[in-house]
């Protein structure tokens, strides 16, 4: 998990590093021609976070897909779509939750780009959905009394074709590196709309959510991406 947390930090300082990069290149010299015309088109590309968790976490596996599309201005459509796998294997309980998911919303850019640039800082709003398995490997049952000891129970119980729904807001960035090719960052603050519970027992893990508790309807969740844009057509700002 460090080493995780180590991956990412370069990540975003290397995020960080190429804008400031890209803005004092700008301010070499002045031009006099009309700005140059902006590419429009379809943005795709990958989670690298959860590439890099699936391969240093036994416990997990996931993987997503996101993009985006330019439709006006500094207006975009984006989606996630993605599976993931999660074992939580606690003190009291043993469970795995594992499905696939779906966000879609829109985003706007906030960042006034100079001269040729197209880089984003922007927030967005998304709905996601989930469609998702639960299985419980083994639990304690507790007997509230000195005289029994608590039951362990190893009876596998699994409960398919459940949902769940939430609203988020999305902060982030995203950074052109290479021509069309992109790297970015974001943060989702997460709320649950709707869930369906397995027979017995709750939620503790959603594909595409996160982890859930009895105390709150919230979760958070980042990434970290690299994207390639495919441009349809240009047009003046």
């Amino acid at each position: 998990m460090r080493q995780m947390r180590t991956y990412l930090f370069f990540i975003s300082l290397l995020i960080s590093g190429t804008i400031l990069s890209q803005e004092e290149d700008k301010t070499v010299a002045a031009r006099d021609t009309l700005p140059p015309a902006e590419k429009y088109g379809l943005r795709l590309g990958i989670d690298i976070n959860r590439i890099i968790r699936t391969a240093i976490n036994d416990d997990y596996s996931g993987f997503e897909i996101i993009g985006d599309y330019r439709f006006y201005k500094d207006f975009y459509i984006a989606a996630e779509i993605g599976n993931e796998s999660l074992v939580r294997d606690e003190e009291n309980i043993n469970v795995e939750g594992s499905g696939t998911y779906g966000r879609f919303g829109i985003d706007y850019n906030s960042y006034d780009n100079w001269y040729g640039m197209q880089n984003s800082v922007y927030a967005g709003l998304r709905y996601g959905f989930s469609s998702f398995d639960q299985t419980l490997s083994d639990y304690r049952v507790f007997t509230g009394t000195d005289f029994f000891p608590d039951e362990i129970r190893t009876d596998e119980r699994k409960s398919n074709g459940l949902t769940a729904g939430w609203v988020e807001l999305v902060l982030g960035l995203k950074v052109e590196t290479l021509k069309n090719l992109y790297l970015g960052a974001n943060i989702s603050i997460r709320r649950l709309v709707n869930e369906k519970d397995p027979e017995g027992f709750e939620n503790l893990f959603i594909p595409g959510f996160g982890r859930t508790n009895d105390f709150s309807l919230f979760g958070v969740g980042y990434n970290y991406s690299i994207s390639y844009l495919i441009p349809f057509v240009k047009k003046k700002r």
